[in-house]
């Protein structure tokens, strides 16, 4: 049987991030994203719902999300569910949490827009901070047909 714990969300920190080291000398950071969802409900009025996600990110990727990342900033997150388990000192209770932790992050904002954001990145650090217009493809000419030979004619659709 197969298995699959992979998250991907946009959002904008809820929080400034926070940056501790272990006494090894890890860094981790946590943060908070607040990812939002448009729809109409059954009166057909526009309505919005906001979910607040923690975010917990290792090493340098932790570093850097501490570094360039502010409160407001939009970004990417692309990780794994994780269940945090604890009993409650004060009523002994069991607790739990789930948080996604950081496997890799796109910073979204631009320093001009005013929310963090805009460090150029390294190779190999799991950091790809490219806006989404730098992925589009070049626009056509207008008089020029689009490619044909990679198109299907016998597709039912």
């Amino acid at each position: 049987m197969a298995y699959l714990n992979k998250v991907f969300l946009i959002g904008n920190l809820t929080r400034d991030p926070e940056l501790r080291v272990t006494p090894k000398g890890t860094a981790i950071c946590q943060f908070g994203i607040a990812v939002n969802r448009q729809f109409k409900d059954e009166s057909g009025a526009t309505r919005d719902e906001t979910t607040f996600v923690d975010i917990e990110a290792w090493g340098k990727q932790g570093e850097l999300v501490s570094k360039y990342l502010t409160k407001g900033s939009l970004a990417m997150v692309e990780g794994r569910l994780k269940l945090d388990q604890w009993e409650d000192k004060t009523s002994g209770q069991k607790r739990s949490k789930i948080k996604v932790v950081l496997d890799n992050v796109q910073f979204l904002s631009t320093r001009g827009a005013g929310a963090g954001g805009g460090a150029p990145s390294a190779p190999g650090d799991g950091i790809d901070q490219t806006t989404p217009e730098r992925h589009s493809p070049p626009p056509r000419s207008a008089g020029k047909p689009a490619p044909t030979e990679s198109l299907d004619e016998d597709v039912p659709f």
